[in-house]
């Protein structure tokens, strides 16, 4: 069994310890790590060492960090083909638009629309974990998507982080 933890639309500039404690509690039983962009600096994927990490940029990326990772990536796991992009423009196609990027995958993960998605278009599982750092004061907590890979195939969960930075 693989059990992968993705996150998206961190927003950070720099790793905090309660950052860090969130990360650890989170994705404590997974071997690898997916960023589906916006985590603004590349520091930030230093919560994850020991980890095997995959990362695209995202819009609100610093120029360093865009010039280091793609703006979308191929992987495959177990078997199983992933894409993995952030996602751009507006909310309302985001999902048809991340399908034509990887039209054959059977795992699509993306960011950008601060909003979780976990479901099937046909055979493929489009995931997005939502915004890691929550929408602010009065919106939506954070939340965070862990995907398992077992002799069942893929599934994908979305869960709440605990505490807000």
């Amino acid at each position: 069994m693989i059990r992968v933890g993705i996150l998206s639309d961190t927003h950070l500039q720099a790793n905090s310890e309660p950052f860090m404690q969130q990360c650890a509690d989170a994705f404590a039983g997974c071997d690898t790590i997916i960023h589906a962009g916006d985590l603004i600096d590349m520091a930030i994927l230093q919560a994850f060492k020991g980890k095997d990490i995959h990362a695209v940029c995202g819009n609100m990326c610093t120029r360093a960090t865009r010039q280091v990772l793609p703006e979308a990536k191929h992987l495959v796991l177990a078997g199983y083909s992933i894409g993995i992009t952030h996602g751009a423009g507006p909310r309302h196609n985001i999902e048809a638009r991340v399908f034509e990027q990887f039209p054959a995958a059977d795992c699509i993960i993306f960011g950008h629309t601060h909003q979780p998605v976990c479901r099937r278009f046909g055979n493929t599982l489009l995931l997005n974990p939502g915004s890691f750092s929550g929408t602010g004061r009065h919106g939506a907590a954070g939340s965070y998507a862990l995907l398992t890979i077992d002799a069942k195939g893929l599934s994908a969960s979305i869960h709440t982080v605990t505490d807000q930075l």
